[in-house]
């Protein structure tokens, strides 16, 4: 007898963190849909494991659509959203609707088609604010200050009130600072173009003593996809990080050591004491998710990173 596939959707699936998640889930044998922003002919988007793709916004219509296409999910990863605090302090009614409004259109779905799917909710560290010192447990204070924050916040709420209300099973994952080949944002994407364009100087915002907890695109999503077993009504919330905090100057400092010296000049590392709005000081996550399986070392991971940078098309 042939053995029915567990169909699984992903939101925001043309994202960083999708495309892996999306590749991870087809070699595991799922059958994967994705929904999210972005004109992806069928033989780019079969490449990255989706079976299904719909360009658009987190829709009624659009969430009917591949529903059609590919038949009722078991699981729905959601990681549609904002994923910028920059963007989302720039624009934060567009962060809104992305975030919070994405999110109320899932849990309609599954509440007005009374189907029987699990979400896996992805938000933020940013949820906890910039006032905890050290490793922040789950069950810290929320005091987000930035609309990215504050968003991420609101999608958890809207979780906890559709399982409490209508039995509706998720999970939250707190991401910290994931990173990986095929990032081309943040601090690592602005060291590696800085240190390819910048002779002997690179200038950093902020102090260089921020700390961030590094977590490799690939456990985040092998996270995620063991978080889906801990969906309930109930809802709960786990931090998914490494553990250990490093600080921004020593992430450039390793970076800068695997990127080939240009006309023999170290390069030096200044910073202009001038934190952006909305950034939290420290961000490190106590007992996060463990897995059976070894995480990423970060030096190797930074290694990677680099590699993949110096081999881009163009590059």
């Amino acid at each position: 007898m042939r053995q029915i596939q567990t169909i699984v959707w992903v939101t925001g699936a043309h994202g960083f963190i999708g495309r892996v998640l999306c590749s991870k889930l087809k070699a595991l044998g799922y059958l994967v849909g994705g929904i999210g922003h972005g004109a992806w002919p069928q033989s780019e988007f079969k490449k990255v494991g989706i079976d299904s793709w719909v360009n658009g916004d987190i829709s009624t219509g659009n969430l009917q659509l591949l529903r059609s296409n590919l038949g009722v999910p078991d699981i729905i990863f959601h990681l549609a959203g904002g994923s910028s605090v920059g963007a989302a302090i720039a624009q934060p009614k567009e962060d809104f609707n992305k975030t919070v409004g994405a999110t109320v259109e899932v849990f309609e779905w599954i509440r007005e088609n009374q189907v029987d799917t699990r979400v896996v909710a992805v938000s933020s560290a940013a949820v906890y604010g910039g006032t905890h010192k050290g490793p922040i447990d789950v069950s810290a204070q929320l005091i987000p200050y930035s609309p990215y924050g504050q968003h991420k916040l609101m999608m958890e709420n809207l979780c906890r009130s559709y399982g409490d209300s209508y039995g509706i099973s998720s999970v939250i994952g707190r991401l910290f600072s994931v990173y990986g080949a095929g990032l081309k944002k943040q601090l690592l994407w602005d060291l590696c173009v800085k240190a390819e364009n910048e002779s002997t100087r690179i200038e950093l915002g902020g102090t260089g003593e921020e700390i961030r907890d590094w977590l490799h695109v690939n456990d985040a999503v092998n996270s995620l996809i063991h978080l889906a077993s801990f969906a309930s009504p109930s809802c709960k919330v786990f931090n998914l990080g490494s553990g250990t905090g490093t600080s921004v100057l020593n992430i450039a400092k390793l970076l800068i050591s695997f990127f080939p010296i240009s006309g023999g000049q170290v390069k030096s590392i200044t910073f202009t004491g001038k934190a952006r709005p909305g950034d939290p000081f420290s961000l490190i996550a106590s007992d996060p998710l463990r897995l059976d399986v070894p995480g990423m070392e970060l030096a190797r991971g930074i290694q990677d990173y680099v590699h993949w940078y110096l081999n881009q098309d163009g590059n």
